[in-house]
């Protein structure tokens, strides 16, 4: 762990520059991008109910959307008030009040008609539910009769049988090590959470990498870095306080890159509502786009590395830091072989970007003193995920870019909740303060007081699988504890996921809203449990941003659904009741008993327990982790991976496909429309020339398909690489595989290949084998592809 410590806010600058104006017409009048000023007046028509709760959430709470970290309006890296619209159209989730009763107890198929936004819509959980087999509604169900049949039916299973997940929704650090922990003690390692699903490539990655499984830097290193590089991440999109980080280091000369197979709008420029300068004119953000195929970042980054190496045969110390590496990395030698037999044309054409393109980019970080790497699920939903991030960690190993100020590799989160999960034991690779295995493991149980299951649990896509198992099968699904979390809406093939979901004998949904996953039908019952909000949990809640940040958020007088609890403590409670005589192991007296067991059990997190009121906050690991390029590895050295090159290839008429997210929070959708380029939900972004190769003209009905599933959308011309098609999450989720995972860290695949072709050619050949074949064409060729790999 480094001893620098983050030296806090820094100001911006008072003048304004005309050079990184978008425009000079005011407001971007015109022009396609979000109206900042109208969202928020729509939010506060929304909340007008409970304004004045509203604001003490807005300037007392930390953020419950992404991962930057704001305590109030305020945060660690610039001087002044931040929020955005993602913020705020999230604050309805926390002032709204319950569902009326004769609406939570309408006939199911009533309920049935409405989308997740609609149900959203409707208000707050009030109580706990019940719905057995074949009952039209649900009924309601005293918090002992629930707990106390959940506990029952725990003790009647195999553990191998009962499964917990956690979803991101605002869910703290307190209830995440809750989980864990009684998860555990129920004889359970069946638990996972949202975090894992999203970026589990880049914890395992790093861990092999440079020894560490979070951000080795902070956002503060973006302002004023050389060159900061946004690797399949739409930060503006996603975590759009980052614009203001943005603009701050361009405003230090930073050079801004971002590296996605579509010119994305958002990254391109943006008016960020917090400066007056940038809210009136835009800020032209990215310096430069580099868009490549989907899935070809590793021959991008093989025809970077393959570029320095030359550079270095012609004049040593022109393109790595050989002093850096000499002392602090290993593998050098073996790389540099294994890149040299990377041919160029496969280079080229696996990564969609010609071998000048690629020269450019590695001469820019090479004429760098300093560097920033941020990526997302650009880089780690993919088969090949963990190698996409080992290969960043390698660009970054051979220039020097660790351990010091403007430099780094930083997996950014989208959610607030997401970093702290895994540190807090809450998956089935992780325990608190470390990971399954070795000497964790007898020192948590010293911790706990109890015996671990030494079996290695299931990730949840696997655990939902189990529920098909024959009956007498140990690994059965047969209890599915869910806290928030749709995944009708978030994992591939949505109708094979219902099927799962509805094969389980009882599934607990803990949430604060009904979402079309709660709706599903059990093989016996569907319990739903009512759970506060983080504003609303007594004694308050912390929560790690991805800059390791961990903040205080106190508990926030307002409103109350009455019966709604705090998710740590339900945890506890129930298993209080599978195990009566061993209650002790489980229970906390309040919230801050809770933190001050997390100090032992996570020693990152000694310090989480002197966190009391608002605004308390502290950085674990320091400002740099692998300060000075000491990595936490076993021999302290950062190690270089020979990372394969997946072969991309893509005969005529076939597509890599890759998911979006629009105006939305994970799948929560608030708008039809995106405000960064005026597509609806169901359009298909595709380039120009691809389209008109196929005689599709802009707006015409079109269908892709595969052998997974069909899609029915219209064609929208976009600035994407050729070959490639973006489309909007979940809507597309019917043409992704399931179970395809990636082999290291478990993440589900979500980009495929399909077939485009216009609605009428489609519905005029489909009761012919012209489409089977078609679809025997693209496995045969994504079977060679996969071969290769």
């Amino acid at each position: 762990m480094g001893k620098t410590k983050h030296t806090g806010p820094i100001k911006l600058p008072g003048k304004p520059d005309p050079k990184l104006w978008v425009s000079k017409m005011p407001f971007g009048l015109g022009k396609v991008k979000p109206h900042h000023i109208r969202d928020t007046m729509k939010v506060m028509v929304d909340n007008r109910d409970n304004l004045p709760y509203a604001f003490r959430i807005l300037t007392q709470g930390v953020c419950d959307g992404c991962a930057l970290g704001v305590s109030g309006l305020y945060d660690q890296t610039l001087a002044g008030p931040h929020v955005c619209t993602t913020r705020l159209n999230l604050l309805r989730l926390n002032t709204m009040p319950a569902i009326k009763p004769s609406v939570l107890h309408a006939d199911i198929d009533e309920l049935r008609k409405m989308d997740s936004t609609q149900l959203r819509k409707l208000g707050r959980i009030p109580y706990p539910l019940i719905r057995r087999k074949g009952e039209r509604s649900f009924s309601r169900l005293s918090w002992d009769a629930a707990l106390d049949m959940i506990a029952e039916r725990i003790r009647e299973i195999d553990p191998k049988q009962l499964a917990f997940y956690l979803t991101a929704r605002g869910i703290t650090n307190e209830s995440y090590y809750a989980a864990a922990k009684v998860a555990r003690f129920l004889g359970t390692n069946n638990i996972d959470n949202a975090s894992r699903i999203c970026h589990s490539p880049s914890k395992t990655a790093l861990k092999r990498s440079v020894g560490i499984g979070a951000s080795s830097c902070s956002y503060k290193d973006w302002i004023g870095t050389d060159v900061l590089i946004f690797w399949g991440s739409v930060a503006a999109n996603n975590q759009p306080v980052s614009t203001k980080y943005m603009y701050a280091a361009k405003r230090k000369g930073t050079k801004i890159i971002v590296i996605n197979p579509y010119r994305e709008p958002a990254m391109d420029g943006y008016w960020v509502p917090s400066i007056a300068e940038s809210a009136l004119f835009g800020t032209r953000i990215a310096d430069d786009f580099y868009q490549v195929n989907i899935g070809g970042d590793i021959a991008f980054m093989h025809g970077v590395m393959k570029h320095w190496f030359a550079m270095e045969a012609e004049k040593p110390g022109s393109a790595v830091d050989r002093k850096f590496i000499a002392e602090h990395v290993s593998g050098y030698e073996e790389l540099r072989q294994h890149v040299k037999l990377q041919d160029w044309a496969q280079l080229e054409r696996s990564s969609g970007l010609s071998r000048q393109r690629m020269e450019e980019f590695a001469e820019l970080l090479a004429a760098s003193k300093s560097g920033v790497f941020v990526w997302s699920m650009g880089l780690t939903q993919h088969r090949f995920g963990t190698d996409n991030i080992s290969q960043v960690a390698n660009l970054a190993l051979l220039r020097g870019f660790l351990g010091r100020e403007h430099c780094g590799l930083m997996p950014i989160r989208g959610h607030s909740g997401v970093q702290g999960s895994g540190e807090m034991g809450a998956d089935p690779f992780s325990l608190p303060g470390g990971e399954f295995k070795g000497a964790d493991i007898p020192r948590i149980e010293k911790v706990w007081g109890f015996e671990l299951p030494k079996w290695q649990g299931d990730i949840v896509g696997v655990t939902l699988e189990n529920a098909m198992l024959p009956e007498d099968h140990e690994r059965k699904l047969k209890l599915f504890y869910t806290s928030g979390g749709n995944f009708l809406e978030t994992m591939p093939d949505p109708d094979f996921v219902r099927v799962c979901l509805e094969s389980v004998a009882i599934r607990v949904h803990q949430d604060i809203v009904l979402n079309t996953s709660t709706l599903a039908d059990a093989k016996e019952t569907v319990i739903v449990l009512p759970a506060m909000t983080r504003y609303e949990q007594p004694g308050g809640g912390t929560s790690t941003s991805t800059e390791r940040m961990v903040y205080f958020s106190p508990e926030i007088a307002g409103p109350r659904i009455e019966e709604a609890r705090a998710e740590w403590q339900i945890y506890c409670d129930l298993a209080s009741r599978v195990y009566p005589d061993r209650a002790g192991l489980v229970q906390f007296k309040d919230a801050q008993a809770l933190r001050e067991e997390m100090a032992v059990a996570a020693p990152n997190y000694d310090g989480v327990q002197h966190l009391k009121k608002k605004g308390d906050v502290f950085q674990w690991g320091g400002a740099f982790l692998c300060e000075e390029g000491n990595c936490p590895t076993p021999t302290g050295r950062g190690q270089l991976i020979k990372v394969e090159l997946p072969e991309l290839r893509k005969p005529e008429g076939h597509y890599y496909i890759t998911s979006r997210r629009g105006k939305q929070f994970n799948s929560m959708i608030y708008s039809a429309i995106d405000p960064f380029n005026d597509a609806d939900r169901y359009d298909v972004l595709v380039s120009a020339r691809d389209a008109e190769n196929q005689g599709i003209a802009e707006g015409d009905a079109i269908v892709l398909y595969n052998s997974c599933g069909t899609f029915h959308g219209r064609a929208r011309y976009a600035d994407i690489a050729s070959g490639n098609l973006e489309l909007y999450w979940p809507e597309c989720n019917a043409l992704l595989p399931k179970k395809v995972y990636e082999p290291f860290a478990g993440i589900p695949e979500y980009n495929t290949a399909v077939v485009m072709e216009r609605a009428e050619t489609f519905h005029a050949l489909k009761d012919t084998r012209y489409v089977e074949k078609r679809i025997a064409e693209l496995d045969h060729e994504m079977n060679d592809e996969e071969a290769h790999a």
